[in-house]
């Protein structure tokens, strides 16, 4: 890469960094605020970080600060967040009837990773109509519930809270009702639930594993393998956490609500951000299950982070590899390149390293047990927004930890290394063979 000149990935960092900013500086505006006050710049600037990198953790109340004006631009971000800023650019171009270079190309395959950039126009345009179709049936679905109890205004609500489900940004207007509630008040609520765990679901599955699925419906055998591994693993992650929680937890609740609060705490820890039900309540065993799975997060190309579901399903492969001593490692029936278990491996260690790292260091600035300061690192890594409620009282030096956790959550720990580090690929020898002995 010549001097001066910025690779697809820098551009894609520094398109997140300037959005951030300029929600920052809009959400910092009296008129953003409902008391027609300036919000404090970092706090504005925390809020817009954990909006673009469809995090949801919050240092105010979304319904009780921001005023309608604010709630849009929070709106914008989590839609522009949640696509990506370069779908969102190309997307907008293409409306524009502006010529899509190469470059843009190039950049919006790594964006949704796509396999070859032949076709990724046709697919941006796909993208984007899906997104806004489940978004809008999401939104439809949910007007019933919300305009029975808000009126007119439950319009609005049904369509931020489709967006943020689908985008798996977890922020929510219910603070209408009590301070940071979430979905709390419709823990047994069949319609609310099964709306919201289908948009969570829907936009984590990933934009390729739809396209799957349009072309050739119920044929499973003829999906990429890919998709296939997407598929299997998320049930998977779905159905064991469900029955942990439903035998384990929530003892103390009703037969029903019990039902749909495990099954909404499977899905939406996740990356989605919501709760039905307050986290203090669980056991620190499901405090720890929830960390597993909000560092495993959605799968590649979708709107939700973590390591991703193809990550978690590579590593098995290579561990059930090394102990059945075979050479090569194998899933559903497939040799894997021996790249995606390498990047599998780093991004394992990249994951775990931000996440014990980041709740380590804020246990030890903000005195607090290590626990909850984990949960909320590995929250912010994992763009989830899951929260055992000690964001809003966190000093400006965790803030910033959980800040910078969120930004590389959303870009991705290898693409910002790819981006942050020069390539070490040498033209010449290779360096001598070193053995070493490991386990």
């Amino acid at each position: 890469m010549k001097r001066g000149k910025l690779s697809s990935l820098q551009w894609t960092i520094l398109g997140f960094a300037a959005l951030i900013l300029a929600g920052g500086v809009l959400l910092a505006l009296p008129v953003s605020n409902r008391a027609g006050q300036s919000t404090p710049f970092f706090d504005a600037l925390f809020t817009a970080t954990s909006a673009v990198c469809v995090t949801g953790l919050v240092v105010y109340d979304t319904a009780a600060h921001w005023s309608a004006f604010g709630q849009v631009v929070l709106f914008l971000l989590i839609q522009v967040g949640g696509l990506g800023v370069v779908t969102a650019a190309v997307a907008i171009a293409m409306l524009a009837g502006r010529k899509i270079g190469l470059k843009q190309r190039s950049a919006m395959q790594e964006s949704v990773s796509a396999p070859e950039v032949g076709g990724i126009v046709r697919l941006t345009g796909s993208i984007v109509k899906g997104t806004l179709l489940f978004e809008l049936v999401g939104a439809a679905a949910l007007s019933p519930v919300f305009c029975a109890k808000y009126g007119a205004v439950g319009l609005w609500i049904s369509l931020f809270h489709s967006v943020s489900s689908f985008c798996n940004a977890g922020f929510d207007l219910m603070g209408r009702d009590a301070p940071f509630s979430s979905l709390t008040g419709y823990a047994a609520q069949p319609l609310v639930n099964l709306v919201t765990i289908a948009l969570i679901v829907g936009g984590g599955l990933g934009f390729l594993t739809w396209q799957d699925v349009k072309a050739h419906k119920w044929r499973i055998h003829r999906y990429r393998i890919q998709s296939k591994v997407i598929l299997a693993v998320t049930g998977g992650l779905l159905l064991f956490p469900f029955l942990s929680f439903f035998f384990f937890e929530f003892s103390e609740f009703p037969p029903k609500e019990r039902f749909f609060l495990s099954l909404f705490q499977s899905a939406t820890t996740r990356t989605a951000g919501f709760n039905s039900v307050e986290l203090t309540k669980l056991s620190e065993a499901g405090q720890l299950l929830m960390i597993f799975l909000m560092l495993v997060g959605g799968s590649p190309g979708s709107t939700a982070g973590g390591m991703k579901t193809t990550t978690l399903a590579v590593l098995f492969s290579s561990a059930i590899s090394v102990f059945r001593r075979k050479e090569s490692v194998e899933l559903m029936g497939r040799r894997l390149e021996n790249d995606a278990v390498r990047q599998a491996s780093a991004l394992l260690l990249l994951y775990l390293f931000f996440a014990l790292a980041g709740g380590g260091i804020i246990a030890r600035v903000e005195k607090l047990s290590l626990l909850p300061c984990v949960f909320e690192a590995a929250s912010a890594i994992a763009t989830v927004g899951l929260s055992l409620g000690i964001t809003p009282s966190l000093s400006l030096v965790s803030k910033v930890i959980l800040m910078i956790l969120m930004f590389l959550g959303r870009i991705g720990g290898l693409t910002f290394a790819y981006a942050a580090v020069k390539s070490a690929q040498r033209d010449g020898a290779l360096c001598p063979v070193g053995k070493i002995t490991v386990g």
